[in-house]
């Protein structure tokens, strides 16, 4: 009788079981890095201020359901499981702390799978190291202190890629399954994740599957490895139709990369010690020596393309892409994180002598660590802007019948945000009464915010209108001008409202400028 796809078992593959020599010691310490890894990333968790993206992201997981799955269809398709899981935990609280949390849990859970994923591929030492520097990685714990889909994003490209590892030691329904589940869900939280699974394709494009068994069962791993890929295909076709629909123009607003930005990537990635990191990389690496050019190898061999292709293609093809169309970001890279922080484990858990080994490993960990209390006051990216100091400042010195124009739709999102913390601490309301600051004439279309009021700029017929109906108008711009000029709206707006306000005063804040208009 021949066997079935789900009995193929590829030989030479060790398999998942944990080793029956797994002592205490090694429970305690992982224990121990499992804790200090959760601990750094609720420290100061609250210390930074609440920015746009954050607030665009609590501001969609509270709209109704109509405006909810309206938004993402048009415009906010990526990051959608995200914001679908914020909806459920915002139930748990809106403070700026426990929004947070999300991440933290998430980014919790990442550390667990970057050890299964680590120890599946090599063994409880190497799983050990990468689990510790994941801990104490600065470039994580920033992004695990967001409120956004990135450390989402890591665990679930952490799981996708252990249940591929998983699926070849054991080629049964159920991994396979959870190979497509966790695939699909991780494209969902960030559409990035389709260089993931096109890493891993290419995995197996280049150097098959591993492993000493018959060509027959090569060829039935390799067919059920296709249907997945199918499979996922089809799951993820709504995203892709969006992308096809929508073209670059969700990521229009992203710089083309310089040296100097894939430089900061690099040392950001790697705690501050890119040449530790490289030299850790290398010698991972030097294995492969032996088997070049790459060919259907032994299991040992291929693991090291299988983490180098993860690690270099995403990043090498979004930086040739961007040669035609900006679209590297250093934070979209950071599902690349995982493979990268294996590799340094294997290299550093492979020096000859074990008492060398642990005095590098720990060096290196507490260099990183010195690396972790910059970004509890600072941010990788560019300044975050101060949209909650500047609607505090409209909340504090507006008076009645003053009237709110944003100059872009979406400027009224963090607004909102930042108008329903205050309206809770002043109300001890759990909702939001509408009765707090100056009327919101631009973008407005209910009596709070749907999906049509995250698009769009005002024209000059309603800036002329709303300026016949009220003695005073502020005017809140963010962003305005990335080289610096202004805008075609905000030209618009400077020239149509002194028509009818002779009188302007001006605030600067963040990357975000207050005006109030009176006569």
């Amino acid at each position: 009788m021949q066997p079935s796809d789900a009995d193929v078992k590829p030989a030479g593959i060790p398999q998942l079981s944990l080793p029956q020599s797994a002592g205490p010691i090694h429970w305690l310490a992982l224990a121990l890095v499992l804790l200090a890894g959760v601990s750094l990333r609720f420290h100061c968790l609250a210390c930074k201020p609440f920015w746009f993206d954050e607030a665009f992201s609590v501001e969609i997981g509270r709209i109704g359901w109509k405006d909810f799955f309206h938004l993402l269809w048009w415009r906010e398709a990526n990051m959608s499981l995200y914001y679908l899981l914020l909806r459920g935990w915002l139930h748990v609280g809106q403070s700026p702390f426990t929004i947070r949390a999300l991440s933290v849990v998430i980014s919790a859970g990442a550390l667990a799978a970057i050890y299964w994923l680590a120890h599946s591929l090599y063994d409880r030492r190497v799983a050990l190291v990468a689990t510790a520097l994941l801990a104490v990685n600065a470039f994580d714990i920033r992004y695990a202190q967001e409120a956004r889909s990135y450390s989402l994003f890591v665990l679930l490209a952490t799981l996708s890629s252990g249940f591929l590892i998983a699926f070849l030691k054991d080629p049964t329904r159920r991994n396979r399954t959870a190979y497509i589940c966790f695939s699909v869900l991780a494209v969902y939280a960030h559409f990035y994740a389709l260089l993931l699974v096109a890493a891993h394709w290419l995995g197996f494009r280049w150097g098959g599957v591993p492993g000493t068994i018959s060509d027959e069962s090569r060829t039935n791993i390799a067919r059920q490895l296709r249907r997945c890929w199918i499979a996922i295909g089809i799951s993820v076709l709504p995203l892709l139709v969006f992308v096809a629909k929508t073209g670059a123009g969700p990521l229009k607003w992203i710089q083309r990369p310089g040296p100097s930005q894939f430089a900061d990537f690099v040392t950001y990635a790697c705690d501050g010690l890119p040449l530790v990191y490289a030299a850790a990389c290398l010698l991972a690496l030097l294995p492969l020596r032996k088997n070049v050019p790459f060919r259907r190898s032994d299991w040992p061999s291929w693991r090291l393309h299988f983490l180098a292709i993860w690690l270099l293609f995403p990043i090498a093809l979004t930086v040739l892409l961007s040669f035609a169309r900006p679209v590297f970001l250093p934070r979209y890279m950071i599902f690349c994180l995982p493979a990268l922080l294996i590799l340094t484990a294997v290299g550093l858990t492979s020096l000859r002598t074990t008492w060398l080994s642990a005095a590098v490993v720990g060096a290196v960990l507490l260099l990183s660590a010195h690396y972790v209390p910059f970004v509890y006051s600072h941010d990788f990216d560019d300044e975050r802007d101060a949209s909650g100091a500047a609607t505090d400042f409209i909340l504090d010195h507006s008076a009645p019948g003053d009237g709110v124009i944003f100059h872009i739709a979406a400027t009224r999102v963090p607004y909102e945000f930042f108008r329903s913390l205050r309206a809770r601490k002043n109300t001890a309301s759990p909702s939001f009464t509408g009765q707090l600051g100056p009327e919101i004439l631009f973008p407005r279309h209910g009596a709070g915010l749907d999906y049509r009021d995250f698009t769009g700029k005002p024209t000059a017929d309603f800036v002329r209108e709303a300026a016949a109906t009220h003695s005073r108008i502020w005017l809140m711009l963010m962003n305005n001008g990335p080289t610096g000029e202004p805008d075609p709206t905000t030209r618009m707006l400077t020239q149509t409202l002194p028509k009818a306000f002779p009188k302007m005063q001006q605030w600067n804040f963040a990357r975000v400028e207050v005006r109030l208009y009176s006569k």
